[in-house]
């Protein structure tokens, strides 16, 4: 297929880059341009607008940092609705608010256009290796057309309901990645101050009900107390935030939330946000004595 994709960051290129190796045509654009050239390097056109990477697309592939990002990248003055002709798919692999989301796929409708939030979770590695989960909200027809594009990036496609509805699943992830994060730093600390030898300990609760993502790829950050990067403190913090106000707007309860949402508030201010989001481990770390 003619695949655009906008956003070369850490997820996107390592997703623009899968879709090479399926074989897919892909034009590639992203705001620091010199992003895009180790993908030209693999094959993929340099375009230079979004509206210039579109333009005879099939299916056009969104994945930057927020809300008002993919609105620029999407409805913006150089933005994908002025270069994608009628039929296309517009796929958002961001996380934003499930509020944009529709009201983007409003927007790009008035013109014939289909619009999926199809937000991801896997992290780095996940997009590096082409097996993200990836949440997909929109018209069943649409979902049938990019899906060749969506099975060269995830291993994991689900759709869950119309437009929104991906978004909305993501923040629920979120909420249940940070906390599971927050646990298994709770409970490496124990562990460390209990002296036990802790690669023993993380083997020893795996293969139980404790087992988890997170405890499997991150326990080993907390542990070394060393965070390289798999997803940002700052863009996690952004992505509680959605949560919370869609928890708000719905009446309900997130404590937990509410709670990690202080703590990479804590993170950021003392100029961590860009460390991996297990960093969190810090905040049990020092409150426990142990920096």
């Amino acid at each position: 297929m003619n695949v655009a994709f906008i956003g070369m960051g850490t997820m996107g290129a390592a997703m623009a880059l899968n879709l090479l190796k399926a074989g897919h045509a892909v034009a590639v654009h992203n705001r620091t341009r010199a992003r895009e050239e180790p993908l030209a390097a693999a094959g993929a056109r340099r375009a230079a607008s979004p509206a210039e990477a579109a333009r005879g697309a099939e299916v056009v592939c969104t994945c930057v940092s927020d809300t008002p990002d993919v609105e620029a990248v999407i409805l913006g003055d150089s933005g994908v609705i002025h270069g994608a002709a009628p039929g296309t798919t517009v796929v958002d692999l961001s996380t934003i608010r499930p509020a944009a989301a529709r009201e983007i796929a409003a927007a790009l409708a008035r013109r014939g256009i289909a619009f999926l939030d199809a937000p991801v979770s896997g992290g780095s590695e996940g997009a590096r290796l082409g097996t993200l989960s990836i949440m997909v909200g929109g018209a069943p027809e649409a979902v049938a057309r990019a899906m060749p594009v969506l099975q060269a990036m995830g291993k994991t496609i689900t759709h869950i309901g119309p437009v929104g509805s991906g978004q909305m699943t993501k923040a629920i992830n979120q909420v249940i990645l940070c906390g599971t994060y927050l646990a298994v730093a709770e409970g490496v600390v124990l562990g460390l101050k209990a002296g036990l030898d802790m690669e023993k300990v993380i083997a020893a609760v795996s293969g139980g009900a404790a087992g988890s993502w997170g405890l499997t790829h991150r326990s080993g950050n907390m542990i070394q107390n060393r965070y390289p990067l798999g997803f940002r403190v700052r863009l996690h913090r952004k992505d509680l935030g959605i949560a919370l106000e869609a928890a708000r707007e719905l009446g309900a309860f997130a404590p937990l939330a509410a709670l990690v949402e202080q703590i990479e508030n804590a993170l950021i201010g003392q100029g961590l946000g860009d460390e991996d989001v297990s960093a969190m481990a810090r905040w049990i770390r020092r409150s426990s004595g142990l920096e």
